[in-house]
């Protein structure tokens, strides 16, 4: 019996960026067309313009929903929420109207799917400055869809062929960090992870924990984090049934996560978890919202200003945002995975 393919739709980003061209080449990829039907929410113009700038040739055709039929070749299937002019699509000069049209194409996006309409979001990037100045007082996507869905608590997670790991703080100062580390946040985070993991990804799955100081602290003689609060946390997994091991020094860990010894790594700061993961997925690393009510995948990087408009700007992430996506919708839709991934 032949798989019946999820629904994905793709917000544009940041028209002034370079999302309508990253997804106009991510859609030229026929293993990414053939993984899933697809919907572009955003700007027309903005879109034709990203697919001139890539040459692809592709021409638009316009729908209010994801279409459930084969993609005609050749078409990018666009839902418009604005109309945007010339003036509101000078490469890296965001407008209060670009940026308005940012913000309508992640509601209209996140309706679809709690509609039941879409089985998944991918995001091409967005800029803040540009949401909150037409309006939209959100740091980001994260907490806008969070209030969109009614999620009371989310966990950001990225994620690769080798490596996934989600973290306890997202975008703090170093100084905040130890004050963030709390006993019900490391706890939060690892049942999120432990439960979107096991849906999405693969059943039962490891989870590292990590400790915040060097050495998980050596003893107490770098901090006491790990004793007073992580350890607990483990262990109050553990109690549930979570197959979570830690703290354990970051020094080390990755060298055996990336290997497989682990399936996600949770991690307590920014930088502790992105670093490695860029370093091994700077160009296919994908965003994962773990926690939400619906799928939501995006690009791990951000709008590219130096490169919009030069025709360079790598599809990688896009694609893999996509297929992460249509194989999230696969597995949670009861397959055993999804044509892509």
């Amino acid at each position: 019996m032949q798989m019946k393919k999820p629904r994905i739709v793709i917000t544009m980003g940041d028209p002034t960026g370079v999302g309508p061209e990253v997804i106009a080449r991510a859609l030229a990829d026929p293993v990414v067309r053939g993984c899933c039907h697809h919907l572009v929410v955003g700007d027309e113009l903005a879109m034709a313009r990203g697919i001139a700038l890539a040459g692809t040739g592709f021409r638009i055709e316009t729908a209010e929903n994801v279409p459930r039929e084969e993609p005609v070749e050749g078409v990018v299937m666009l839902c418009r929420v604005a109309a945007l002019t010339a003036d509101d699509l000078g490469y890296g000069r965001p407008t209060v109207a670009s940026g308005d049209a940012v913000f309508r194409a992640i509601c209209h996006a996140a309706d679809l799917c709690l509609k039941g309409d879409a089985d998944g979001m991918a995001t091409a990037p967005i800029n803040k400055e540009a949401l909150n100045r037409a309006g939209h007082r959100y740091p980001g996507h994260t907490e806008l869809l969070a209030e969109l869905t009614g999620a009371d608590r989310v966990v950001m997670m990225l994620a690769g062929a080798r490596l996934r790991v989600a973290l306890v703080t997202i975008h703090e100062a170093l100084a905040r960090v130890p004050a963030l580390v709390t006993f019900e946040r490391v706890l939060a985070t690892i049942r999120i992870t432990h439960r979107d993991v096991h849906r999405y990804f693969t059943r039962n799955p490891r989870i590292a924990v990590l400790a915040l100081n060097p050495h998980c602290g050596e003893g107490g003689m770098f901090g006491d984090e790990e004793s007073r609060i992580i350890a607990p946390a483990v262990q109050a997994a553990r109690q549930e049934g979570i197959d979570a091991t830690g703290p354990l020094s970051a020094d080390t860990l990755f060298h055996f996560a990336a290997q497989g010894a682990y399936d996600a790594v949770v991690c307590m700061y920014h930088d502790q978890g992105l670093i490695p993961l860029k370093l091994l997925h700077f160009d296919d690393g994908v965003n994962v919202t773990l926690g939400l009510p619906i799928i939501r995948t995006s690009v791990d990087h951000g709008t590219a200003y130096d490169l919009a408009g030069t025709g360079k700007a790598s599809a990688e992430s896009m694609k893999a945002a996509i297929m992460m996506a249509a194989a999230m919708a696969g597995r949670r839709g009861g397959e055993d995975g999804a044509p892509c991934g």
